[in-house]
């Protein structure tokens, strides 16, 4: 007796989407993830400068770093160990293998939410969108932190179902571990709780939630030590980038700012997808939802979309920070489609398509892709090996061991191409609160040997005079491309000297 799903059908006209074989969505999804590991192997782009930080703190392992929870540390270092390599392929592998993860496990979420229909629907749509594309093909926390959400979302929906110790450990471990990957998802809680108070269908029983409470607790308690230990330093970082200060001097509403946050989600999961995901605002406000269980994935997203809309208004925010909200917001998402003529699912399928296929192949041949202004599509990531090979070779040539910067790119960049080359890199100190994870924990000091070589495109004065230049590098290409770098040959009593000694030129 045959017992499979049915196979797809074709279908034209107004009619809504086909039905798909769950195998055929995981062939797609694994064919995509192959795809682009593939092409992995063959980028030629530099690590960005959080990528080249995340591998720096994979070299120092752990409970908390300057701007984020241990856990994208964590998994590089574990990547890298397993390839017995840094080159970058082993650095950022863990992308596409976690998008699929993620991808898989909203099948299960869309089977008990919106259908088993929807379900395959959900991982294809998921695993091409945009944001899902660009980053498979570099590191980034948004990534792990997607699947350990999609995890405790499957979770939390069975124990609306039933109690369950075991999803209740479920759920609190997955949680806890995306706190330990990104404090954003906080930004999920406020929607989960108004949905337990609006809806019975979406209560937990109390053992399960106190059970959940206390794992995470647990889970994140090493966490939160750290920053008890280092006075707090991850938390300040990230409140200082939401301008949640009011010291920091922004003042006023950026009503533009909100304006253009909600309009860069249209690229960040593609314009149909999120055209759905506002749909379903609709549909939710008017109670027009089938299902109790579409309305609790809408809790799910939306708030957080709506509260990192305000936070853009209020402190600015980058369109990346409302990813937590795309693990359910998919599914409501195809939901949503499902519902709608085929051709609209399809196009929204085509249009995701293009960066599935393109993103892999520039970043292959990132010399190749301009855009029309002469600008290279991937400027940001290219052109910062540059830099750090000429600080190598002018330290060779100078015979110093010692490379101090003040720019968080460039010293990013330095940790990790000359990483092999017996230099002793540092950040170039300032009094107050260190800017970036360099100078909290490789600042020169004065014990350092002298001289030591200094990588800046500012002027620098030594004494009021102006100091030794032993080496010019103009940058030919990528993110700093025309621009003037300097190496100076110094002592580390110049650098360590009040920063008016620094000047722009």
């Amino acid at each position: 007796m045959d017992t499979s799903q049915p196979a797809v059908t074709l279908s034209t006209g107004a009619a809504n989407p086909p039905s798909l074989r769950a195998r055929s969505a995981v062939a797609a999804v694994l064919i995509i993830t192959a795809w682009r590991i593939l092409m992995l192997g063959f980028n030629r782009t530099d690590l960005f400068v959080d990528e080249a930080q995340y591998w720096l703190w994979s070299q120092n392992l752990d409970f908390g770093y300057y701007s984020k929870p241990p856990m994208i540390g964590w998994v590089i270092r574990l990547f890298i160990t397993l390839g017995q390599s840094d080159a970058s392929f082993w650095v950022r592998l863990d992308a596409p293998l976690f998008h699929m993860a993620t991808a898989l496990l909203l099948m299960p979420i869309a089977s008990q939410t919106t259908g088993q229909d929807t379900a395959p629907w959900a991982a294809i749509t998921f695993v091409t969108l945009p944001a899902v594309s660009l980053s498979s093909a570099l590191m980034s926390t948004d990534t792990i932190q997607l699947t350990f959400i999609a995890a405790a979302v499957l979770f939390f929906l069975r124990l609306t179902e039933r109690s369950s110790i075991g999803a209740a450990a479920g759920l609190g471990l997955c949680l806890g571990l995306a706190f330990l990957t990104k404090y954003s998802v906080l930004f999920l809680l406020p929607g989960v709780g108004v949905a337990m108070l609006l809806m019975p269908r979406a209560r937990i029983a109390w053992r399960d939630a106190l059970l959940a409470g206390g794992i995470g607790a647990v889970v994140v308690a090493p966490n939160l030590w750290w920053n008890v230990l280092h006075k707090g330093i991850t938390i300040q970082h990230t409140e200082s980038i939401a301008n949640w200060d009011s010291s920091s001097g922004k003042g006023g509403l950026d009503l533009m700012s909100g304006i253009g946050f909600l309009g860069a989600q249209f690229g960040v999961v593609g314009p149909i997808v999120f055209a759905a995901m506002l749909w379903a605002l609709r549909r939710m406000a008017t109670g027009a939802h089938r299902r109790p269980a579409e309305t609790s994935l809408a809790w799910l997203s939306l708030p957080c979309v709506a509260l990192l809309t305000a936070q853009a208004v209020f402190g600015g925010a980058n369109a990346n920070w409302a990813v937590p909200a795309y693990v359910a917001g998919t599914v409501l998402a195809t939901g949503v489609m499902m519902a709608w003529p085929w051709p609209v699912m399809r196009t929204s399928l085509v249009i995701n398509a293009i960066p599935v296929v393109l993103i892999p192949v520039v970043s292959v041949f990132p010399m190749a892709f301009k855009l029309p202004n002469g600008d290279l599509v991937l400027k940001r990531f290219v052109g910062r090996s540059v830099i750090s090979d000429f600080a190598g070779k002018v330290g060779e040539q100078e015979h110093v061991r010692v490379i101090v910067a003040d720019n968080r790119p460039i010293l990013g960049d330095l940790f990790y191409t000359l990483r092999d080359r017996g230099f002793s890199l540092h950040a170039r100190p300032i009094s107050g609160f260190p800017r970036n994870y360099y100078e909290q924990v490789f600042p020169l000091t004065a014990a350092a040997p002298s001289p030591v070589l200094y990588i800046s495109e500012a002027r620098l004065l030594c004494q009021g005079e102006p100091a030794e230049v032993v080496a010019r590098f103009a940058v030919p290409f990528g993110y700093r491309a025309g621009h003037i770098v300097n190496a100076y040959k110094v002592s580390p009593d110049c650098l360590l000297a009040p920063s008016a000694a620094l000047a722009q030129n």
